[in-house]
């Protein structure tokens, strides 16, 4: 049996998908947002991704490998979306590129690389631990699965678990009170609200996952 590969389409083709879904859920991120921060995380990200969906045919001939597409998506979304999802997100997808300088496809297992990566950077940026009430608390379950995968294991599968513990961690964000951001200042009142971030982050890896499952 081959290996799975990722190729550039696979990753032009997701952000296409990502621009689709934070229009779809623009509202409900916002609503989110209103109740513990600025009321602005859905505009932000359907800013942000809508930027890098015009710029998708451009990028698809400009860039000559997946690191510089994820690189340049990554300063798309640090330039265009405000708050503090614009520096988290963008850093999240320009660290993916740390591991796969020069690559025109990659394994699943070099993608699971990635992805630890771009959780790193987002816990460095954002100075944030588990249990802080950020998307970190979806983005840190959703990692501890992918640094279990093994060559051999199913890739859906464990993408599927990836993000079905990114949505209980994001479940788990509810009854917290937030260590970070202007949720912060609320003190218990920010409890009984799920944190915006981390329902945005287990969406952006779901549409990964679905794409996924379009080429597998």
């Amino acid at each position: 049996m081959c290996a799975l590969m990722l190729n550039k389409s696979y990753f032009i083709e997701t952000f296409k998908k990502l621009a689709a879904m934070a229009e779809e859920n623009r509202d409900h991120l916002s609503k989110l947002d209103s109740d513990i921060g600025d009321g602005d995380h859905g505009i932000n990200l359907t800013i942000g991704f809508r930027e890098v969906e015009k710029q998708l045919p451009q990028l698809s001939e400009s860039v000559t490998d997946i690191a510089e597409l994820m690189k340049k998506v990554g300063m798309i979304l640090l330039s265009k979306v405000g708050g503090a999802s614009g520096p988290l997100y963008g850093s999240f997808f320009m660290k993916m590129a740390t591991h796969i300088i020069g690559k025109q496809e990659v394994t699943f297992k070099e993608f699971c690389q990635m992805y630890q990566d771009g959780v790193e950077a987002v816990q460095m940026r954002g100075k944030a631990e588990l249990n802080d009430k950020t998307m970190l608390d979806a983005l840190i379950p959703g990692l501890a699965i992918l640094k279990d995968y093994q060559e051999g294991d199913d890739p859906i599968n464990t993408l599927e678990n990836c993000v079905n513990e990114m949505k209980l961690g994001s479940d788990k964000t509810i009854p917290l009170m937030a260590k970070k951001g202007r949720a912060l200042r609320l003190g218990e009142r920010a409890v009984g609200h799920r944190d915006p971030g981390s329902e945005s982050a287990w969406m952006i890896m779901n549409v990964f996952l679905q794409q996924l499952k379009t080429i597998s």
